[in-house]
């Protein structure tokens, strides 16, 4: 530990774990000292996540998280060494999404989308998530669940463990890819850039202006049509709703060529 009156996890490979993970699963000895029940690491980390949504991860520090909850800032460090021990409680205190009960028969197709869509909802719902840099495979309990869920999914596939793990990374990616597209979309409205602003309608003539046939050959035809600027009438709709579809389709035509392997 860096400082602060946390006791290590003990030895063996427990006590190799990093500080914020350790706490994370609550294998910290907490420090006794201060008035009882005045302040707690869910009390704290719920703080930073309410400073976080509101100004950013650049509004949230240790002595402003404190000041927050009336307390000194080395009152704080009795509980969490640290911002960064900090940050990662916040990312798995969000991560503790609601996960649906599992329901015999229930497609997977449908599974997989409400998967998807949940994590989406992460990024959205708390914007500073996607500006964390990922430094491991996720190792706290609340983010691991959310994997055991999408694992739970693919329990019947004939797969092997490395091709569930891609394919919960394939599905992982595109929640992430969706969250942040959405998050920037939220964050526009919210500075007073229109829907429409953002998705280019009202852009198309003067990049019909700038674009021409022989520098852009293959995006000129998609941009005359009005495809790319939205000005046209959209035949697939929600372009994310049907990137992920075609996701799903990969996964079911590799679990249809694995099954077909299997019966020869």
């Amino acid at each position: 530990m860096e400082r602060g009156d946390a006791n290590g996890a003990g030895e063996g490979a427990l006590g190799k774990l990093p500080s914020g993970i350790a706490l994370s699963w609550g294998i910290v000895k907490q420090s006794r000292r201060g008035p009882k029940g005045e302040l707690s690491i869910k009390k704290i980390v719920d703080a930073a996540i309410e400073i976080a949504d509101r100004d950013g991860l650049a509004g949230v520090s240790m002595s402003r998280v404190a000041q927050s909850l009336g307390f000194t800032t080395m009152s704080l460090y009795r509980y969490i060494t640290g911002k960064e021990d900090l940050l990662t409680l916040m990312q798995d205190a969000v991560c503790a999404i609601p996960i649906p009960p599992e329901v015999a028969g229930k497609p997977w197709r449908e599974e997989m989308k409400e998967y998807v869509w949940a994590c989406v909802g992460v990024f959205r719902d708390h914007p500073w998530y996607g500006d964390i840099q990922i430094k491991s495979v996720p190792l706290t309990p609340s983010n691991l669940q959310v994997i055991d869920w999408m694992l739970r999914i693919m329990r019947d596939f004939p797969l092997n463990d490395f091709e569930k793990m891609s394919f919960l990374l394939l599905a992982s990616s595109y929640s992430r890819a969706c969250g942040l597209i959405m998050r920037d979309i939220v964050r526009a409205e919210r500075e007073g850039i229109s829907a429409e602003a953002f998705s280019g309608v009202g852009y198309g003539d003067a990049l019909k202006q700038l674009v021409t046939r022989e520098r852009f050959p293959d995006l000129y035809p998609v941009l005359m049509s009005g495809a790319y600027t939205d000005e046209a009438d959209n035949p697939i709709n929600n372009d994310l709703e049907f990137g992920l579809e075609r996701i799903l389709d990969g996964i079911e035509h590799y679990l249809q060529q694995k099954q077909g392997s299997a019966g020869n």
